[in-house]
């Protein structure tokens, strides 16, 4: 794993797609790193960057208080399909998982098990292609790609969700 910044509480990682954030990254650093390693937040699968990982259980607690209360910002960089009216934006929806089919969908009236999901965008390459970066308000599965894809926007390579 390439680590990009370490101390005894925490370390950076880069996470590369196709590698499962929440076992094997952790288990990777573990090995490297001659100790224990906690994810503080989850990268979809498909998805490579960033992470954050706590290199122990005090430094775990602190960081989950942080991202509990909203004080730990998640920026992440989407290359779309096509591109927004506006240059700059928020998009808020109520969002259901269907966990047998692992798909999230965006529903109209809270019921059971849907959750509100927010984030802030921002147009940086406009294009047939556009590369957003975008700022989690809320950490809700899929979120990213289920927000844009539901607005006609979907991420680049995401069949899930509507990519061509």
């Amino acid at each position: 794993m390439e680590i990009i910044y370490q101390t005894a509480d925490l370390a950076v990682c880069v996470k590369p797609m196709g590698v499962d954030s929440e076992k094997e990254v952790p288990a990777l650093l573990t090995q490297q790193l001659g100790g224990e390693c906690y994810p503080v937040h989850r990268l979809d699968q498909g998805v490579g960057g960033l992470m954050v990982f706590a290199r122990n259980k005090q430094a775990a607690a602190a960081m989950s208080a942080l991202v509990t209360r909203g004080k730990l910002e998640k920026e992440y960089l989407a290359l779309i399909h096509g591109c927004p009216e506006e240059t700059e934006g928020r998009m808020e929806d109520l969002l259901w998982k269907d966990s047998r089919k692992n798909k999230v969908y965006v529903v109209k009236r809270q019921r059971a098990g849907v959750r509100p999901a927010a984030l802030r965008y921002q147009v940086l390459r406009p294009g047939e292609e556009s590369l957003v970066r975008v700022f989690l308000e809320t950490g809700r599965s899929h979120q990213i790609r289920v927000q844009f894809a539901s607005r006609g926007f979907p991420l680049v390579g995401d069949h899930k969700y509507g990519s061509r």
